[in-house]
């Protein structure tokens, strides 16, 4: 006698499985839709065809400083992405971000040419030091897609390397944190040396051109701004992809009881390699943005501080949201750039007193403000093994590959 294992009533047996989250709602991506014509067509209408006097023009500053900031939310939103989601805290990822910016810098240091101090086809800086040749990995660098794949390449090898020692091994925590910010520190350290042939202090600058065009141009510095709003819009929504998948289910479950993923039959291996090698070239492809709009790149770029400071952006808007390191990472700098042109001497006081009233009072950020200002229930962590309401305490090997593992059911973003 054979029973049917598909009618809940006949086995007394429902497998709750949530459904899966729509990518963004229909306001959402009127949102999106709306910011990006406001990036690509209203900001160079502004910057380029209305003049200095008028209200609306956008200037050479304005471009730099919006730019540089989109940078750094690009690189909040990957910290994000590990942290929120897979509970990896990194505080390391100023190392890929500054790698980004050392491979595009590499090409537009090639792009200056016989235009240099010294008039010399090698790079001001080794012939001030008296270099005779380009190193090995300096070759191919004067192509800008040569470099453009080591922008991936590089901060890419490096994190699937480190990852895979470190997550094979099962270090997390404080430890794992610790040492992410042990590698930074010694790559900074390694980057100033002069025989390095990075530029040692004072690393790459003088920029002239890029693709041809004089980076000081207004319809450079332009092309840049929509380039790297661009690449702003494609990681958010990439990310919004990865967390709203079974891939993103599997991830949340793995941060929430990774021993539970494991007894399901899956290996978190795998899942935390791929979260963490794609943070760490979107964190680099934020660092090449980074480096033609600011015009420098040297090792301070590594500094262990800057690392912590991507954390802050992202405690400061809502971990696990994606759009709350958005606008953690323009309210901070932001701010910055209002006290250090206002209050330059209380500047540090200030933005230390913002980070610890943001810890006390707001422990899910600004996303977690406003969604009570809106009267929606907090966001909560599930307890460390525990099954989430509704669902299935058992999942079976028929159904696994349909099933998310236990505990995996909360996935942000509020776009």
């Amino acid at each position: 006698m054979q029973t049917s294992t598909s009618n809940p009533s006949a086995t007394g047996f429902r497998l709750a499985v949530p459904a899966r989250q729509p990518l963004f709602t229909r306001r959402g991506w009127s949102a999106l839709v709306v910011l990006a014509l406001i990036a690509a067509v209203g900001v160079p209408v502004c910057a380029l065809l209305l003049p200095e006097g008028h209200p609306l023009h956008v200037s050479a500053y304005v471009l730099t400083l919006v730019g540089k900031i989109m940078c750094f939310a690009l690189a909040a939103i990957a910290l994000d992405l590990v942290w929120g989601y897979c509970g990896i805290l990194s505080l390391g990822h100023g190392l890929f971000f500054a790698l980004g910016g050392y491979a595009m810098g590499m090409y537009l240091m090639r792009s200056i040419g016989r235009e240099g101090v010294y008039k010399s086809d090698l790079p001001d800086f080794m012939v001030f030091l008296d270099w005779k040749e380009l190193p090995w990995f300096w070759h191919g660098t004067g192509h800008l897609g040569y470099s453009l794949l080591l922008v991936v390449l590089v901060p890419g090898v490096l994190a699937w390397l480190f990852g895979f020692f470190a997550f094979r091994s099962r270090i997390k925590g404080v430890y794992l944190s610790i040492i992410t910010q042990a590698m930074t520190y010694a790559a900074m350290l390694l980057f100033f040396r002069n025989e390095t042939g990075f530029g040692g202090n004072n690393g790459f600058t003088d920029f002239k051109r890029i693709a041809g065009f004089a980076v000081a141009a207004p319809h450079t510095r332009t092309a840049l701004f929509v380039l790297t709003f661009a690449a702003l819009l494609a990681g958010f929504i990439a990310c919004r992809y990865i967390v709203t998948s079974k891939l993103g289910r599997v991830v949340t479950a793995v941060r929430d009881a990774e021993m539970r993923v494991m007894f399901s039959g899956y290996n978190p291996l795998g899942y935390k390699l791929f979260v963490w090698t794609f943070s760490a070239v979107l964190c680099g492809i934020a660092g090449a943005l980074y480096v033609p709009q600011v015009g420098i790149i040297n090792p301070g770029e590594m500094s262990p501080a800057n690392s912590i400071e991507m954390a802050v952006w992202v405690a400061v808007g809502g971990r696990g949201t994606l759009i709350g390191p958005v606008i953690g990472a323009f309210l901070v700098n932001g701010a910055k750039t209002m006290f250090t042109a206002y209050f330059a001497e209380y500047w540090l006081f200030l933005l230390g007193a913002m980070f610890v009233l943001v810890t006390l009072y707001l422990p899910d950020g600004v996303i977690g403000l406003l969604k009570r200002l809106r009267g929606e229930p907090a966001r909560r962590q599930p307890a460390q093994g525990a099954a989430p309401a509704g669902a299935s305490p058992v999942v079976t090997p028929s159904n696994a590959s349909e099933a998310a593992p236990a505990g995996a059911t909360r996935s942000g973003g509020d776009a």
